[in-house]
């Protein structure tokens, strides 16, 4: 869990430890549900990266789908890029498709400080 205490970083989630990054962080926990040949995918990694770097108050992970696929199955997560947010071990909110910083913060404005 040493990754979760670093400011300024996604921090990359599997299969093997998605339930201790995600379901048990004592933060929200944005997962971006992504893989390499997914061109909006690359176009929100900028973004997802400078909300991680100014805001520590949410964690922001990054799953790939092809390397994760129990996760992603798990999840329903039939498209991407899809982005969950977790509190309390539960999804609270769903995001899909790419979208720009502004319109990715606003969507987790309940989860900003």
């Amino acid at each position: 869990m040493k990754e979760i205490a670093m400011a300024g970083a996604t921090v990359t989630v599997t299969d093997d430890n998605f339930e201790e990054v995600v379901l048990k962080s004592d933060k929200p926990v944005l997962v971006d549900f992504w893989a390499t040949w997914c061109g909006p995918c690359r176009q929100i990694a900028p973004s997802l990266e400078a909300i991680a770097a100014e805001h520590d108050e949410i964690v922001i992970a990054k799953l790939n789908t092809d390397e994760n696929p129990a996760t992603t199955a798990k999840y329903g997560v039939m498209s991407i890029p899809t982005m969950n947010v977790y509190k309390d071990g539960e999804v609270v909110k769903t995001i899909v498709g790419a979208k720009p910083k502004a319109a990715i913060e606003r969507d987790l404005a309940d989860y900003l400080a």
